[in-house]
Order: structure tokens, then sequence, then C-alpha cells
């Protein structure tokens, strides 16, 4: 268990609202300090950290004076609309007073569905993580109701750890981990030190629902570990409020209930991308480009582009081939295929004046890219 967060450099933390809001009643300035505290050590021990928080709709309700959760979508949206400002203020605050760099990213589900919206959101985070600066991140209530009806930031967490390549996901919630059963109601209720993410047994033992301040219960955690585990992301459920449970956790220390993949974070990636058999299309590349792909683990660059086949998407998978039609990789691709054809033996310098734009100097980066053994 202990190697779950003790090897891990980039980390999504994510934080429930009975947490964030101290049982609903406002934002709990010292708890986000002590969390921006440990964050601000992690980073610098060299980590990454990504933060998602609920608590957006609770800071809402207590600044609208409203004493129960409301029932109507539109009183709901209006109160993560009024409430998203303190609790981002509050981060921010607190991560500058430690000495760190925060940024606010609002997402849904939908941003991650959709291939293009889903390059766009990697690209802004990585680049945030690569400037030592703490992205925050809640499900955009405002405009959606998914997080508002199932109340599953966990399953958010889960697909950011899946979006950044995370290396561990750490849910911090009001319970000490998984139970074998619900510890108020049976006595005999053994405690999950450490399992499989994934195991069917383990969404058995979860059932149960959350708080009344928050919607998701432990089983929205069981099958949040479950998504992360896909991409080889191991997790921890802990309690929120044990002293100094981030810098525990890092190190090596046996807290909550650590999920562990099954498959280790590369092997996972690289397996998602060789699962794609049908491709929307493939580029065809000197032996230059194919070199450096296969021998030096570079990106795929427009110059050594000769012929683009097919139609596709900025995002989706297609296949890299040598000249005479051997594939060598695939990836994601940071161009469509009419972009693609417009850039195709060019520098990447010329980007921008050929499409009037630049995604990413690249075709397809590296870090998206799996190559064909």
């Amino acid at each position: 268990m202990s190697g779950v967060v003790q090897g891990a450099r980039r980390i999504v933390v994510k934080v429930g609202s009975s947490l964030v809001t101290n049982e609903g009643r406002g934002v709990d300035a010292e708890a986000i300090d002590n969390w921006s505290r440990q964050l601000a050590a992690l980073a610098a021990q060299g980590r990454e950290l990504v933060m998602v928080s609920s608590g957006a709709i609770a800071e809402g309700m207590k600044r609208l004076g409203w004493a129960s959760r409301p029932k109507e979508l539109h009183e709901l949206q209006a109160a993560a609309a009024v409430g998203q400002m303190g609790l981002v203020q509050m981060y921010e605050t607190r991560l500058r007073a430690h000495g760190m760099a925060s940024a606010q990213v609002l997402l849904t589900h939908a941003d991650l569905a959709d291939r293009e919206r889903y390059l766009n959101a990697r690209s802004t985070l990585l680049t945030l993580l690569s400037l030592n600066v703490i992205p925050v991140i809640n499900e955009n209530d405002t405009v959606v109701n998914d997080e508002i009806k199932f109340g599953d930031n966990d399953t958010l967490g889960a697909l950011v750890a899946n979006l950044v390549d995370a290396d561990a996901y750490v849910i911090l919630t009001d319970q000490r981990g998984l139970y074998s059963a619900d510890p108020r109601k049976d006595p005999d209720a053994r405690f999950i030190d450490v399992a499989i993410a994934g195991d069917p047994a383990l969404e058995a033992m979860a059932g149960g629902a959350g708080s009344s301040i928050g919607r998701g219960g432990m089983l929205t955690k069981v099958l949040a570990a479950r998504r992360a585990a896909r991409s080889g992301t191991s997790t921890v459920i802990a309690w929120g409020r044990e002293r100094d449970v981030l810098l525990r956790l890092a190190a090596g220390e046996a807290i909550g209930s650590a999920l562990v993949a099954g498959t280790a974070k590369l092997a996972a990636r690289k397996q998602w991308m060789l699962d794609h058999l049908q491709m929307r299309g493939s580029v065809r590349v000197d032996a230059g480009a194919a070199a450096k792909l296969r021998d030096e683990g570079k990106s795929l660059l427009p110059i050594g582009v000769h012929e683009v086949e097919g139609e596709f998407a900025r995002g989706d998978v297609i296949a890299v081939r040598t000249l005479d039609g051997v594939e060598v990789a695939r990836g994601l691709a940071n161009y469509s295929s009419a972009e693609s054809r417009l850039i195709a033996r060019k520098p990447s310098s010329q980007i921008e004046a050929l499409l009037g734009y630049a995604n990413e100097p690249e075709l397809i980066h590296r870090t998206n890219l799996v190559l064909i053994d």
C-alpha cells in the first residue's frame, strides 16, 4: 500500500463537500489552508498536484441562507454559481499564502467525452502542471446536471486522473475508508486496507448513501477507483481530517483504503490506444520520422508526414505508417485530416501561417503516442 502515493509524481486529490464546507456551514478556511500547506510541501518535493474540489453548492446554500438542499435544478445551479465564487477564492488565497499559484478549471463530463475538448483540456492541464500551477477543478454545475443529480465528483476526479495520466488518485472523505459492510450497522464490519480496484466484491461492500451534504457515497468512490484503474492509476480513500494525511501518504504511511490498479500506467494507456481497431485515418511518414519515433521516443512533427489517409478529427486515434505501409505507431491527432494535409511536409513554425492558428507544434505528441511492437 505504501507505494501507491509514495512513488507517485503526479497526484490528483479529491475532497468532498462535507470536508470543504465543514458539514455545510460554509467554506472551511482552516481545512483548505491545511490541504494547501500539504500540497505546497508536496510540490516542493517535485510532485505535480491537481485538486478536484466539491463544495460549491453547499457554500452557495450558506451564502443564500438556505438551511436545506433544494430539489429544483435551477436552484441547485444558482447555488453552485454563488458558491463557486467563495470556494475558488479561498483556494487561491490559501495556496498563494503557501507560495503556490493556482488556476480554476471548470469541467463537465462532456468535455472529457468529446475528442477535441478532451485534448484541449489535457493540453491546458499539462501546461499548468509544467508551470508549477495547481489546478483547482470542479464540475461546471451551473450548466450541467450530472454532478448535481448524481454527486459524482468522485467520477470527475477519476476522469481527470485518466486525463493527466496521474500516478495516484487520493479521495479524501468523511469516512476512514472502505469497510466490508456499513460499520454503523454491522459491528463485524472489516476494514479494507488493500484491494484490487475493479474487484466486483468491492461494489457489494460499498452500497449505501453518502452524507446529507454531499450526494456521493462510498459506492461512487469504489466505481471511481475502478475507472481510474483503467489507465493504470491506483486510488486511496482516506479520512480528510486525518493529520497531515497527504504528507503521510506520500511518505509511505498506510492510511485509508488502497484500491490498486491491476495494470501499470504506461501499459494501460498503450492498451487503450491499441484497442482502437477501427481507426478513421492514418499518416505515412518518411524513414527519418519513423526512426525518431521508434529509436528516440520523439513526437511526430508535420514535416515528417508525406501522406494523409482517410478523414479524421482532432482527438481521433490514427495510425502512423511508413511509406511502404508498415504501421509503427498510433496516437491522438492534434489536427484534423484536412488540417494535416495542409501542414504535411512543412516545419512546425509555419503551422500558424498555413492554418491561421496553431494548436500544438506536433501532429501527435509523444505522450499521446504508442509504438507498435
